[in-house]
């Protein structure tokens, strides 16, 4: 086999899936959970339930960070991500200043772009999706039962 830009995109596609959902997901469980370091601005600690609107873009991190790495729901998963991350930065960051170098914005504007890239591309290879659709198409439709109509 040989190896080429090509072949290789839908692998280097899926790594980037993995670590991009993995980091989300992990900035989600800190808020949530309190673990690596806990939310920000909480000492360690975790978010109130149901705080607007930090306790839900956790959630969103959390579940959507998951669902990426999984590679299931990616297309779903990946566009609400990025656009938690377009609100995060618009209605918190931007307001600050202009680019996100002054605002600290960089980490919601990367964030909002890499996940609307998976929401277009879709989440290349070792996908749980690919897995399920494959299973789906070698499975031999059901046969219409005698005396219903055809």
């Amino acid at each position: 086999m040989r190896l080429s830009a090509d072949t290789a995109k839908p692998h280097v596609l899926a790594l980037f899936r993995v670590v991009t959902g993995l980091l989300f997901a992990c900035h989600g469980a800190a808020s949530l959970f309190g673990v690596l370091g806990g939310a920000a601005g909480t000492h360690g600690g975790t978010l109130p339930a149901g705080a607007w609107p930090g306790w839900y873009a956790a959630v969103i991190q959390f579940i959507g960070g998951v669902l990426v790495v999984l590679g299931l729901g990616t297309r779903a998963a990946a566009l609400i991500s990025s656009g938690s991350m377009a609100y995060a930065y618009f209605s918190v960051h931007a307001k600050l200043a202009l680019w996100p170098l002054q605002n600290g914005g960089e980490p919601a504007a990367l964030y909002s772009w890499a996940f609307l890239l998976l929401a277009v591309t879709g989440p290349g290879a070792w996908a749980l999706d690919g897995i399920f659709s494959a299973a789906r198409r070698r499975r031999p439709a059901a046969p219409a039962e005698a005396g219903s109509p055809a």
